[in-house]
């Protein structure tokens, strides 16, 4: 199904704020209520809008430490990343796994309370793992633009 311009709008307002009633998208995109609310459920089962979450602060929670931590493979067989993929989906430290071209094979994006408890994640979790062969890591200084709305 393509968008219309509506529709475009519509995700634009609920990427900044999807908690927005009915009534206040009808208003900005010039809707009855009903319309509006018609078109959330559309693009909702259509999947467009995969969740509604919380974007929490990772400071606020203890959280002061975040990383980008490139891996490169030891081997690229079957089992290697099947392990691999498993050990990332049992950290609840790794926030985002991505797959890389380039010279890492993964991108993994962690959150920790303090230095110690990142360093305790490569030494005793990361570098220790058969499938991997090289661990590097970056730790961010300042975040200048936080989860942007995807551009419509």
């Amino acid at each position: 199904m393509a968008l219309d311009e509506i529709d475009k709008r519509l995700l634009s307002l609920l990427q900044k704020d999807a908690h927005l009633t009915a009534q206040e998208m009808a208003e900005t995109l010039n809707l009855s209520s009903s319309q509006a609310g018609r078109r959330r459920q559309r693009l909702e089962a259509d999947g467009y809008i995969k969740a509604t979450i919380a974007r929490l602060d990772a400071r606020k929670l203890g959280l002061t430490v975040q990383a980008f931590v490139q891996i490169q493979m030891a081997a690229h067989g079957a089992e290697p990343v099947r392990q691999f993929k498993r050990m990332v989906a049992l950290q609840p430290e790794i926030i985002h796994a991505w797959t890389l071209t380039g010279d890492a094979d993964y991108l993994l994006r962690i959150y920790c309370t303090d230095l110690a408890a990142l360093n305790a994640l490569i030494q005793d979790v990361l570098l220790p793992h058969p499938a991997i062969a090289r661990v590097q890591s970056q730790i961010v200084m300042d975040q200048l633009k936080i989860d942007a709305p995807l551009p419509l």
